[in-house]
């Protein structure tokens, strides 16, 4: 063998390595490239699943503040109904104590030695059958209707703040 082809020899042999590293490394690039387009795609479909569960529970969260809101707005409502029916009550209470149409009037103690000061005779003041009763001043009448009005207004407000405490728990 002469010089020149075994340079040619090496040369070729050089060649075709450097052709068969090419076309291994291009099947290699295929190869590797369809796993991770396959990666890819089950990569994105976890990230679409994940997605989806996250908005079906934030739909269901939307779903329970709602009906939510809705029973504190109907107890809201009720509340207000309550409070207008016992105001509306008191008003007409006090009208009719202002104009005399009503009376308050007390028992009496059926205590002999307690000394009352109210006489024993029925007198002006009228009688019931059954036990003695004394009625009271009018302005006296006034200032227990705005007492009790007072204390009917917090009963109505405190039953309304255990109904909210209630539903907001149930949650």
């Amino acid at each position: 063998m002469n010089p020149a082809t075994l340079k040619l020899l090496i040369a070729g042999v050089a060649v075709a390595m450097i052709l068969a590293m090419s076309a291994t490394w291009k099947v290699q690039d295929w190869r590797y490239g369809m796993k991770l387009a396959e990666q890819a795609g089950l990569h994105q479909s976890d990230l679409d699943k994940i997605g989806s569960a996250a908005s079906a529970q934030v739909q269901a969260e939307q779903g329970k503040r709602l009906a939510l809101e809705q029973r504190l707005t109907a107890n809201d409502q009720t509340h207000h109904k309550e409070l207008s029916d016992a105001q509306t009550n008191q008003t007409r209470l006090r009208d009719r104590l202002a104009t005399a149409d009503l009376r308050l009037s007390v028992l009496l103690a059926e205590d002999p030695a307690s000394c009352n000061g109210v006489p024993a005779t029925a007198g002006a003041v009228g009688m019931v059958h059954g036990a003695r009763r004394a009625q009271l001043d009018p302005a006296h009448a006034q200032r227990i209707i705005a007492i009790t009005d007072a204390g009917d207004r917090g009963l109505i407000a405190l039953a309304a703040c255990q109904a909210y405490v209630r539903e907001v728990n149930q949650r």
